[in-house]
């Protein structure tokens, strides 16, 4: 193994190879356990983007909104109206960010394919979404530090992605096909980020996580 590889998240190059499919390699991060994909086997952007673009995820679609309750439900009894909060990541078809609105928050949005306007990345939040998003990031050290800095003091990070199971093989794994999924989360991992960036993990359950900036 020639090239010189570090974990995306923590920085560390101490890591061993974790599983190997017909498309890419995946490797376990011995300091923050994250499991990633190297960089020479991502997608381009604009194969990204292809992808993206055939996801049908519509604010009027009831079992979409029914989905994204788990992570709307557990910010709602943590943080009341009228605060402010933006859906990093909103994706083609925003609607975490309606139904916020819906329910009497502010809201602004931010995805760097379909909402790119970085203005909102200067303002401040009590709170800020992360929906099915952290397993796209390339670089998500990067991506937390900005989110955390935008936060204001006691304000929530709200993160729903795909725990890596214990009840399966990771082989197994559904998340693992996509091929725009490069960063896998354990238990493990979020709290090593909890700590790392002085968080407290307040909450975690069905695949959302709540960290609240100290």
């Amino acid at each position: 193994m020639t090239d010189s590889i570090e974990c995306p998240l923590c920085n560390a190059s101490k890591y061993k190879h974790h599983h190997r499919d017909e498309r890419r390699d995946y490797y376990l991060c011995a300091e923050c356990h994250l499991v990633f994909v190297p960089v020479r086997q991502r997608l381009s952007i604009d194969e990204e983007k292809a992808v993206y673009d055939l996801h049908e995820n519509h604010p009027d679609d009831s079992g979409y909104r029914k989905f994204l309750l788990r992570i709307f439900t557990a910010v709602c009894e943590r943080v009341k109206p009228p605060a402010f909060g933006m859906d990093f990541g909103a994706g083609p078809g925003p609607t975490l960010s309606l139904m916020f609105a819906e329910a009497g928050y502010g809201m602004a949005i931010y995805d760097p394919v379909y909402a790119s306007d970085e203005s909102v990345l200067t303002a401040e939040y009590n709170f800020i979404t992360a929906t099915e998003v952290f397993e796209h990031l390339f670089f998500p050290g990067k991506e937390i530090e900005k989110l955390i800095s935008i936060l204001k003091p006691g304000g929530w990070l709200a993160v729903m992605t795909g725990r890596i199971p214990s009840e399966c093989q990771f082989s197994d794994w559904h998340y693992i096909r996509d091929p725009t999924h490069v960063c896998f989360y354990t238990e493990k991992t979020f709290h090593w980020i909890a700590s790392r960036y002085n968080l407290r993990l307040n909450y975690s359950d069905n695949n959302v996580y709540l960290l609240q900036k100290k």
